[in-house]
């Protein structure tokens, strides 16, 4: 049976990408997260990948596709809500991205996370801060390094074991008003960091 043709389209475009455009040095994920992404990820190439049970809340493809962990499991709500409790089973890294700003009870989430995780294990949260409202399904919260750091001290992690940071610029700030913004090739986009306009903000935390 023929493929539809959107799926046709996206299975095309993804070739295109993966054969011509990222040699070349293209980056398809939003402006906003380029540095977010290459922090999360060299910090995660440290853990060796290969030895990790990865538990991902809301998959998208970003992290699956950059590693090949040891396992990889992936929750989508409605059919697990975070704010519910936690699964039956503990993993070595929990990633959470762009996850807790849905949330109504977002120390809740970091709480489940928490006893999600085995000992020594990590939880990644990344969040949006300067830019529009992400919707659906609702927007709650937005955080600087300090409230993350909070939330996540609330949800059970000691603060000595809470990493931070967050990235931004003015130029990206307003390149988001209209759409979201991709990186691509990166002509005209800085990475330069302005503290003062941070569009992300993520923590890296240890049980």
């Amino acid at each position: 049976m023929p493929r539809p043709y959107y799926l046709r389209k996206k299975f095309l475009k993804r070739k295109l990408e993966e054969k011509i455009l990222f040699p070349l040095g293209f980056l398809n994920v939003h402006w906003t997260r380029v540095i977010q992404y290459r922090d999360c990820f060299d910090f995660i190439r440290t853990l060796g990948p290969e030895n990790l049970d990865v538990l991902e809340i809301s998959a998208g493809h970003y992290w699956r596709e950059e590693f090949a962990f040891k396992s990889f499991s992936e929750t989508q709500y409605p059919d697990y809500d975070l704010e519910k409790g936690p699964l039956p089973r503990q993993f070595d890294l929990i990633i959470a991205d762009h996850v807790l700003l849905h949330l109504d009870h977002p120390v809740q989430g970091v709480a489940n996370m928490h006893a999600m995780l085995k000992e020594g294990g990590h939880c990644i949260v990344t969040t949006p801060f300067l830019i529009k409202a992400n919707l659906p399904p609702q927007d709650v919260s937005r955080w600087t390094e300090r409230g993350l750091a909070n939330v996540m001290e609330d949800g059970g992690f000691e603060r000595a074991n809470i990493r931070t940071a967050s990235w931004g610029n003015r130029a990206c700030v307003v390149s988001n008003f209209r759409r979201w913004t991709p990186y691509g090739f990166g002509w005209f986009k800085s990475l330069k960091n302005e503290p003062d306009f941070p569009v992300s903000v993520w923590a890296i935390a240890k049980r």
